[in-house]
């Protein structure tokens, strides 16, 4: 595991660890960089992700004035060369522990969000399955900025709440507004949850597409390749022109996502299984 960030994103998590001991003061307990800097190498576009512990609930001002303040510490893809876009997701520190499933969420504020921010909505805060994905892969691969390792923080997910957890993910994605604006993100995730699935580990996006890519029927690759290209910075994006075609990908996906998990609900006792 790496002991220090990339040196391209250290003035931004500066600024943005600044801001968050700012506005969060003693009830900041940690802070853990994971994700693409910290396995797999950061891509063109990548977000800088992290995760945030607090001791505490924070009032709708409070959580208002931070959300807005991020936005200043973050830039959308490719617009910015000083910022990456920020995905922050902050969590309260006993509602992880001990740990149940599904787990809540206190704030997530990401690139995606920013027009609404600037409209004046806010999302409340919510029990989020995801949690089960994002604490197993930060106490797999994450930097502490602030605070204690995550592995030493963070109790353990059971791998039957993970696995549940992959399969409540794929509830996101129904039909095309369910992906509209975030194609390369759902194509790319969706690898990723497939691989998760088949072998209980979590891998970059690299790594997830490359396995995906030689998995995939022939009539599905195109849309995965355009995706990887794309994330990558070695192609325009335009995966929202290809409806049909990412619709196709997205239920094909779904549906190899689905018998892994089924082929592990069934699996002999000494496997992990969905469910509690």
């Amino acid at each position: 595991m790496k002991d220090s960030p990339p040196a391209e994103i250290s003035r931004q998590l500066s600024q943005a660890l600044h801001l968050l001991e700012r506005r969060l003061g003693p009830a900041l307990l940690a802070v853990h960089l994971y994700g693409s800097a910290m396995q797999g190498g950061l891509k063109p576009t990548s977000d800088i992700d992290l995760l945030v512990t607090v001791a505490e609930e924070h009032d709708e001002g409070q959580r208002q004035t931070l959300l807005l303040e991020l936005l200043d510490v973050s830039a959308p893809p490719g617009q910015s060369e000083l910022l990456r876009p920020l995905e922050v997701t902050i969590v309260v520190g006993d509602d992880l522990r001990p740990w149940r499933y599904p787990a809540r969420r206190e704030l997530q504020f990401g690139e995606w969000l920013r027009d609404d921010l600037l409209a004046g909505i806010f999302e409340p805060a919510v029990v989020d399955p995801d949690l089960a994905i994002l604490l197993t892969q930060a106490r797999q691969h994450s930097l502490a900025l602030l605070g204690p390792a995550a592995e030493d923080l963070f109790d353990p997910v059971p791998p039957g709440d993970f696995f549940t957890a992959l399969a409540d993910t794929l509830k996101l994605w129904n039909s095309p507004p369910d992906w509209a604006g975030d194609e390369r993100n759902v194509v790319l995730t969706l690898a990723r949850i497939w691989y998760s699935a088949a072998t209980g580990s979590i891998v970059g996006k690299d790594v997830a597409a490359e396995w995906a890519m030689e998995r995939l029927p022939a009539e599905h690759k195109p849309i995965l390749t355009a995706a990887w290209q794309a994330y990558l910075g070695r192609a325009d994006d335009h995966l929202a022109a290809r409806g049909n075609a990412l619709t196709a990908f997205i239920h094909h996906m779904k549906h190899e996502i689905g018998r892994e998990v089924g082929r592990i609900s069934v699996a002999p006792s000494d496997k992990p299984k969905v469910g509690r």
